[in-house]
């Protein structure tokens, strides 16, 4: 059950409380060390999966623990973020990609218990999805411009981005699992 790509999720959700600590800390560096965790936490949701893969060490409970560590530090560090910087403009992808997650969550739940929870495995768009969602989420933290670049503009618009695609593949799962969901409904005609 303990093996590194297990031990490395559970390091993601050690870390949130890290993130949050130091997020709130007084000291102008704050920002940067706060990235530097998010960044941490980042990669080591790229590393537990390759890592598993490679050395054929996926578990059931990897398969538990790994999007629930990537779900909970994606949430929170959005919700610090929005904290920040209560607008709107944050308010909109912030409330989409958490809705998107709850609602993905369950809908793998639900296919699960029909034993077709591979009809919606992770796709290329998801994946995609998460690059620009955990950019984007490191350009928020790091909130400073950066030589020059307005770092917390660019966090924004790859906000937007991750966004978009957080709907279109959170509509691509759902399109994938509406045979199923509709399944009584056709029966009953």
């Amino acid at each position: 059950m303990l093996n590194l790509p297990n031990i490395l999720s559970l390091l993601r959700i050690a870390l949130i409380p890290v993130l949050i600590g130091i997020y709130f800390l007084p000291y102008e560096s704050a920002p940067l060390w706060a990235t530097i965790v998010f960044v941490i936490a980042s990669l080591t949701d790229w590393l537990d999966g390759y890592l598993a893969r490679k050395w054929n060490q996926t578990s059931p409970f990897g398969a538990f623990i790994d999007p629930v560590a990537d779900k909970l530090i994606v949430t929170v560090a959005l919700v610090l973020v929005l904290f920040k910087t209560p607008t709107w403009y944050i308010l909109i992808p912030v409330v989409i990609i958490i809705g998107r997650e709850i609602t993905i969550s369950a809908l793998r739940e639900w296919m699960a218990e029909l034993g077709q929870r591979n009809a919606i495995k992770v796709s290329n768009m998801g994946k995609l999805k998460t690059i620009f969602q955990m950019v984007s989420i490191g350009c928020l933290i790091f909130y400073n411009p950066l030589l020059g670049l307005p770092i917390f503009d660019i966090g924004i618009g790859l906000l937007y981005i991750a966004a978009a695609l957080t709907l279109s593949s959170m509509y691509n799962y759902i399109k994938a699992a509406w045979p199923m969901m509709t399944s009584d409904l056709d029966r009953n005609k």
